[in-house]
Order: structure tokens, then sequence, then C-alpha cells
């Protein structure tokens, strides 16, 4: 139930902020300038993404070749898909979290942040498999009619 509330909170939250901050920057500087602003980062916010999704799937392509699971360069790629729709969002603030999607190293932080946080939550779960072997031996045989 905490996480639906909290994606009711952001879903409540974030479009208010995109609403307070497209109001503020259009006072600032004018309405037509924070359009074609607002449609100059989705269309650059679209070249890098292309540029780095590229990069990401050519490291996959270069871990399965060398016979190893791209897990990371997976986490990578559902990060790029998150920014590019944030991105293709209108607003400053998703273009923001946006961008930080198609930053590398920040890609590779917030992979080894939550690959941290989901072993941590996996290691102390009480319904987690006790150590053993995986392999359950068992006798069967087959009755023909």
């Amino acid at each position: 139930m905490r996480s639906f509330q909290s994606l009711l909170l952001l879903f409540i939250l974030v479009p208010i902020l995109e609403i307070y901050l497209l109001i503020t920057v259009g006072s600032l500087i004018g309405a037509l300038p924070t359009v074609f602003l607002v449609i100059f980062t989705a269309i650059l916010g679209t070249y890098l993404l292309r540029a780095q999704g590229l990069a990401t799937f050519q490291k996959v392509h270069t871990t399965l070749e060398q016979g190893q699971m791209p897990a990371e360069a997976l986490f990578e790629g559902v990060l790029l898909l998150i920014g590019g729709a944030l991105l293709l969002t209108p607003g400053f603030f998703t273009d923001a979290i946006g961008f930080l999607c198609l930053i590398p190293s920040f890609r590779q932080f917030l992979i080894s942040w939550l690959t941290q946080r989901i072993y941590a939550s996996t290691a102390q779960s009480p319904e987690r498999p006790k150590k053993g072997p995986s392999v359950i031996e068992g006798e069967y045989w087959r009755e023909d009619k």
C-alpha cells in the first residue's frame, strides 16, 4: 500500500511542479520562448538518447559475444528508456531528470545503488530459500496403458 501512496503522490506533485515551473519560466522569458525551449529540450534529448541507446546496444552485443549476461547494460537500457520518456514529457523538471538518465556516470551510480538496495532487501528477506542443493532427487517410472 505504501508504494501506491508514493506513486499517487508522485503523479500529483510532479504535474503541479511542472506547471509551476512552466508558468515561472514563461513569465520570465515569455510564452513563445518557453514553448520553443520545451520543444528544443525534447529534440536535443531525443538526439542524445539515440546516441546513448546505440552505445548501450553495442555494449549488450559485445557482452553477449563474450558469452556473459549483459545485466548491467540491460539496466542501462531501462534507465535510457525512462529518461527518454521523461524527455518527451513537456516540462523542465522531467527534462532535468531525463537528462540525468543520459549521463553515463549517473547511470552507473544509480545502477550500483539500486543493485545494492535490491541485494540488501533480498538478503534479509525471511522468505529467502535456505542454502542447500538445488537438485531434488527422486525416482519415476513410466506406466504403459
